[in-house]
């Protein structure tokens, strides 16, 4: 009678199995020198004024996997960077094994009303790009006017028919000529006041607001640290003279209209609240 040997399938699955645990750790070897070699280390930004570049990497390197810097390419190639306030989109770029660039584009916004406790932000085109809890101070604020509707990507429109043109041609001269305008105020008779960089420009209703806007940066340049009311409501082509009040002590101070000589006064009223 033949003898089989019984220990020979032992063997074999023993041999199996030695070859599947090598090649588990030889697979285990490969994938650590992966992760090793694309270990997003450099996280560069560029472009982008609202976030620094600590907060766009929190912002966007959110999963276990994002810290491989080809996985993170690959999924912000085929899914985005998904929604992020004031950014209107994000572009990455594989520039090493470890490292990543990033180039951040900002919605434009010129201009922003409150609304139940909400900010809507606008571009020069009056479409509401943005809500958010989050004041920009860079932003100028409209107040004093009523909205008949605003809707998030829509165009806003005012109560008063053809009183948002005259707000996005204030905000685009305001940006034109560099001004730090926290507060764009409509009175009840449409008169405009603007506060800039701590003092107080009464504007009133002029059909255009071009000349008044250019002379108004020489006038805060010329004012120095003091800060006054400026009343530029007789204003026009140049021709007539600006009268500024000190707001920080001091008198009244006629001065000509090209705003080129210093200005000196005493005490005037403090500026309404701001937001």
């Amino acid at each position: 009678m033949r003898k089989t040997n019984r220990y020979r399938p032992v063997k074999k699955r023993k041999k199996l199995l030695t070859v599947v645990l090598c090649g588990c750790l030889v697979l285990a070897i490969a994938v650590v020198i992966f992760l090793k070699m694309f270990e997003l280390k450099h996280f560069t930004v560029t472009g982008g004024s609202r976030y620094s570049a600590k907060e766009m990497e929190r912002l966007l390197v959110t999963k276990p996997t994002d810290k491989v810097s080809l996985f993170f390419w690959l999924r912000m190639r085929l899914f985005g960077a998904g929604e992020i306030p004031f950014v209107e989109k994000v572009e990455i770029e594989l520039t090493g094994r470890g490292s990543v660039e990033v180039t951040v584009h900002d919605k434009l916004v010129t201009g922003c009303v409150e609304q139940m406790g909400s900010y809507l932000y606008f571009d020069r085109e009056g479409m509401v790009v943005e809500s958010s809890r989050q004041r920009l101070m860079d932003v100028p604020l409209v107040t004093g006017l009523k909205f008949s509707k605003i809707v998030l990507r829509e165009r806003m429109v005012t109560a008063k028919e053809g009183i948002f043109d005259v707000i996005l041609d204030l905000a685009r001269l305001i940006q034109k000529n560099e001004l730090e305008v926290s507060q764009i105020a409509f009175g009840a008779d449409d008169a405009v006041t603007l506060y800039v960089d701590g003092n107080v420009v009464s504007l009133g209703k002029k059909e255009h607001y071009d000349e008044a806007l250019a002379v108004l940066k020489s006038l805060i340049a010329a004012s120095g640290e003091r800060k006054f009311k400026f009343d530029m409501t007789a204003y026009e082509n140049g021709n007539n003279r600006i009268t500024a009040q000190a707001l920080d002590g001091g008198g009244d101070a006629d001065m000509p209209g090209n705003g080129n000589l210093p200005i000196s006064g005493t005490a005037g009223e403090p500026p309404p609240q701001q937001e």
